[in-house]
């Protein structure tokens, strides 16, 4: 048996049920080439990214590992029948199957549940031995990483930044939240060391940016000015994402700002207080958005968010605020979000007892299209305003205001120029009917 792992990164459907595929992908995960250097020497690590390129079917691996977040796990399902179909063995792993892993059914041999670092090697013995099992769960206490092999994706059509991890959960406890309902309100931090070991090994293969990977990188305010003190003097730019409430903290986010952040992202979800009451983000307060975010913005680091339509507060008069606030705020990467129930969340579990999901099959749930019964609005209507949300804000006057008249384009134009390519790239998504998720 030849001893060979592939590593599969599955794409997702669009609405009208055709696989998304891009020349270049920008946001590339870090569960692979981590996977893989946790992964003995004599076994030999590929992997595939599906969103720019195919899956090499006729592989000569001898194990298959398929995962994928939300809806791609539709997709990592079929690709692993048609891998189990060759005579593969095929395992899964990822937040879907992590939490809710019965809906795994038959179409892979073992799911990986949680994090997969301290099961990796027990189930690779095992699939040595013919002993593999059908689930490995190991809950992880501490958070300590090899060097990534980033040697396996550097050949491939990826942006011009890599990814670095800081830490894992957040302490936050937002119902609808995946990671909520993984970790549940458990924060993992690596050792400052090895992080900045990290970003020096991607300073050395040449690239000036990472995206520091962290659910809540404000989770310990301590943890991250240390952190950020190591940072400056590597000449790095880098991009997170973080609770707002880093706004309340004038020197931190001042600290943060000096290490090199360009860009941090928020998860707003919505304009309206009482929306967020609702969905267990009470902790909060949207009437505080357009001061904390303003800021983020004067410190110097600019703000990308993510926010939800069909939130049970919801009307038609909402996409009018919403657009308003996007206008004040000048957020530059604005993301929305249809309200979708991830299965195996505390929100997904409401809304199924409640009997307020109009569709029973998880693997059909898109971030493009309602699911769930509203009080006021049908489906229809609510993955209309999603839509008529998007092109507004992606029409090309906005996209042209919010970057190329910002008040620091002529003082670092290569990066407004940056952020004005992101804008356009998803206004061409946009009018696809392709909600702006994979970059």
């Amino acid at each position: 048996m030849k001893k060979k792992i592939l590593f599969i990164q599955p794409t997702i459907y669009d609405d009208s049920g055709k696989l998304i595929k891009k020349r270049r992908l920008y946001f590339v995960g870090l569960a692979y080439p981590l996977l893989a250097a946790l992964t003995p020497s004599d076994w030999e690590c590929e992997i595939c990214l599906e969103t720019i390129e195919e899956i090499p079917f006729d592989t000569d691996a001898s194990l298959i590992a398929c995962g994928g977040m939300g809806h791609a796990a539709n997709r990592g399902r079929e690709i692993a029948a048609e891998f189990k179909r060759r005579g593969k063995t095929v395992i899964a792993g990822g937040p879907m199957f992590s939490l809710v892993p019965e809906i795994s059914g038959s179409f892979f041999d073992s799911v990986v549940i949680g994090d997969a670092e301290e099961v990796w090697t027990d189930l690779l013995r095992d699939f040595e031995n013919g002993a593999l099992k059908q689930f490995y769960e190991k809950k992880l206490v501490s958070l300590s990483t090899p060097l990534p092999r980033y040697d396996l994706i550097l050949h491939k059509r990826i942006g011009d930044f890599l990814p670095v991890q800081a830490g894992r959960g957040c302490p936050h406890r937002c119902k609808f939240c995946s990671i909520y309902c993984m970790y549940r309100g458990v924060y993992l931090k690596r050792d400052i060391a090895e992080v900045i070991r990290d970003i020096r090994h991607v300073k050395s293969l040449g690239f000036k940016r990472f995206l520091l990977l962290d659910d809540n990188i404000a989770a310990d305010p301590g943890y991250l000015e240390k952190l950020c003190s190591e940072i400056i003097g590597l000449g790095m730019e880098w991009m997170s994402q973080c609770s707002l409430n880093i706004a309340k903290k004038p020197e931190l986010l001042k600290r943060v700002a000096q290490s090199g952040c360009s860009t941090l992202s928020f998860g707003l979800e919505s304009v309206s207080q009482n929306n967020l009451e609702k969905i267990g983000k009470g902790w909060c307060c949207s009437s505080e958005f357009l001061e904390l975010l303003a800021k983020v913005r004067e410190s110097g680091i600019e703000v990308a968010s993510e926010m939800m339509v069909g939130i049970d507060g919801d009307t038609p008069e909402t996409l009018d605020d919403t657009v308003a606030f996007i206008e004040q705020s000048g957020i530059l990467m604005p993301k929305f979000y249809i309200m979708t129930p991830i299965p195996g969340t505390d929100f997904y579990n409401e809304m199924r007892d409640a009997g307020r999901l109009t569709e029973e099959d998880v693997f059909k749930y898109s971030p493009t299209k309602a699911v769930i019964r509203h009080p006021s609005m049908s489906t229809e209507e609510i993955t209309g305003m999603f839509w008529d949300i998007y092109n507004q804000i992606y029409s090309l006057r906005r996209i042209f205001r919010r970057c190329l008249l910002h008040r620091r384009f002529l003082c670092k134009p290569v990066r407004y120029l940056f952020y004005l390519m992101v804008n356009l790239y998803y206004r061409r998504q946009i009018k696809q009917k392709i909600g702006p998720i994979l970059m």
